[in-house]
């Protein structure tokens, strides 16, 4: 078993959720080693697997697999960097046999991971925190990064969130940045969300478009923001509705695409 508590046992939502998912017939997504994890672990999934979570993590994982795959497609040499990695298996869904891969946790969460996941040659792990300005010394540069942050974001203050901003910045020359965004009014309700409420966890930043993200970071620029109702609509009656709804369709977190030049 391992332990884990306030943020870092938000990364078992996911895990949770992805593997109750595959189980299910006509699986949305296909996550088998979240599966494994899970049934190694002996963990019971119902704390972390309620039905709202169940669907935004169903279609942030959809999205950001289908973003991801669009991009390593565009840049096939490319380095990727994913922060706040948690137990996450995405490389091994997007990978074309070319880019290499780092994923970044705290050496907590990254220990944990080592116990589940083999080595694999073109995959590296980074165990500091996001906001340490030395991971990027661990990072190989090639002429393209493409940057993840899911799930991690809402849990940082605004002047974190800038901070971790300045770091890529500093560091790469050409990125490519998705990350995902929480509207105000969520991060406000941490204490009503069906899953992070059962954890010590709470959310710190929201923010209304991904323009605004753009003051934090000279050289910022979003391309491409998309809600996670465009996804979770195609699913259920309560998506298709929450997606039709004025002033309620805005109240779903969303992936935002963002390039930084340094």
């Amino acid at each position: 078993m391992i332990s884990l508590s306030g943020v870092q046992e938000t990364m078992l939502i996911p895990l949770a959720i992805k593997a109750s998912e595959t189980r299910r017939p006509n699986a949305r997504i296909q996550d088998l080693k979240a599966v494994e994890i899970i049934e190694q672990l002996g963990l019971d999934v119902s704390k972390y697997d309620k039905f709202m979570s169940h669907e935004g993590v169903v279609a942030r994982t959809i999205l950001f697999d289908t973003a991801m795959k669009h991009y390593i497609a565009r840049y096939p040499q490319s380095v990727c960097i994913s922060i706040g990695c948690g137990f996450d298996s995405r490389f091994s869904r997007v990978d074309n046999g070319a880019i290499i891969w780092y994923d970044l946790d705290f050496p907590d969460v990254i220990a944990a991971r080592k116990r589940f996941f083999p080595q694999q040659d073109r995959v590296h792990l980074i165990a500091k925190s996001a906001l340490d300005p030395t991971w990027p010394q661990a990072v190989a540069k090639q002429d393209k990064t493409v940057i993840l942050i899911e799930g991690m974001l809402m849990y940082l203050k605004e002047e974190e969130v800038k901070q971790l901003f300045q770091i890529i910045k500093a560091n790469f020359n050409d990125v490519i940045v998705l990350a995902e965004l929480m509207p105000p009014f969520s991060a406000k309700g941490s204490k009503y969300h069906d899953t992070v409420k059962k954890t010590n966890a709470s959310f710190q930043w929201g923010i209304k478009s991904g323009k605004e993200v753009e003051k934090l970071c000279a050289g910022l620029q979003l391309i491409d923001e998309k809600s996670f109702n465009c996804e979770m609509k195609k699913h259920s009656f309560r998506g298709k509705l929450f997606a039709a709804i004025p002033g309620i369709r805005n109240l779903n977190n969303r992936l935002a695409v963002f390039t930084l030049l340094s």
